[in-house]
């Protein structure tokens, strides 16, 4: 890593370090990290319980909205309570040793965790209706360089990580998870395994622009096929990551479950077995909230963090 990039991340970084009564393990703040791609952001780093008084190396989960992971008095709409879920698990030798790494989202959220290259798939007129909701250009790729060239190499040179593909994941939700599903599709070269929980697969509202329903999931279910074929690699393939893709009934997460069937039979003509390379579930009466996402948090971690995968 340039040394200068280390240097300016840690100064504007500012970390601090959250009171260990507040969190399971200890919980480390950089109120402000910058970058050349996208606008400063807060980045806080859980550390799980006993990597202080060690000196082993361990994996590490990149998520997105990182102010809803930890802490109930900054996550508007509830926690996912990451730091009590992991370390029980750590506890019970379900997952290896794990660092999170939460990457707070900004008012250019929708932007930032747009996948570029999939958006620019998209046919018209479902295309025109996508760019009338955006507010800012799109900026995926500035995200992922942000998170894979600046973020990761300060956090590999600051933390005791294991920084192959193989110890490296990243998960989140709805748009969350879309991010995080262009980041295997983009980054293959450092994350090894991917997490998309209620992956918002219409990409928009679904109709914005006057686009009639029907012509909008036409639309998006043929820029997922094109741009799969073109993209995905064959499972077993070098830059194969393991996946885990899920999907409530209710609220938004409705209107899912024709996307990702279509999205797992993509998968399948690609040599991915349910189970071994990829994890689809649904979640009969699971709505679209942080509640749901936590309640059914340890079957997603436990896929993609045990070594090559676990039976859930």
């Amino acid at each position: 890593m340039d040394r200068r990039l280390f240097l300016a991340l840690s100064a504007a970084g500012l970390a601090t370090t959250a009171r260990a009564d507040v969190f399971i393990g200890r919980v480390v703040h950089y109120e402000s990290m910058t970058s050349k791609h996208v606008d400063p952001r807060k980045v806080s780093v859980w550390l799980p319980p006993g990597y202080d008084a060690g000196q082993g190396r361990y994996s590490v989960l990149y998520m997105h909205d990182g102010q809803n992971l930890f802490d109930p008095a900054t996550a508007p709409f509830g926690e996912w309570g990451v730091d009590e879920v992991l370390s029980g698990m750590m506890l019970r030798d379900e997952v290896p040793p794990t660092i999170v790494v939460g990457v707070w989202n900004t008012k250019k959220r929708y932007s930032e965790y747009a996948p570029t290259d999939l958006f620019d798939t998209v046919r018209h007129p479902t295309r025109g209706g996508l760019a009338a909701e955006t507010h800012f250009p799109l900026q995926g790729d500035d995200y992922l360089s942000f998170l894979c060239d600046e973020l990761k190499p300060f956090i590999d040179k600051t933390y005791r990580t294991r920084p192959q593909r193989r110890f490296t994941s990243t998960m989140g939700s709805s748009m969350g998870g879309l991010i995080s599903f262009y980041a295997g599709m983009k980054r293959p070269d450092v994350f090894g395994q991917v997490g998309c929980v209620s992956i918002h697969w219409p990409l928009g509202v679904g109709n914005a622009g006057g686009v009639p329903a029907d012509v909008w999931k036409a639309d998006i279910f043929q820029a997922l096929s094109d741009y799969l074929g073109k993209r995905l690699p064959r499972a077993g393939s070098r830059n194969a990551c393991r996946w885990y893709f899920d999907g409530g009934t209710v609220g938004l997460d409705a209107a899912y479950a024709p996307y990702q069937a279509h999205v797992d039979a993509l998968y399948a003509a690609k040599g991915y077995v349910q189970g071994r390379d990829i994890l689809s579930r649904s979640y009969p009466g699971a709505t679209h909230n942080e509640a749901a996402w936590r309640a059914r948090l340890p079957i997603p971690l436990k896929f993609l963090l045990a070594p090559d995968g676990a039976k859930v």
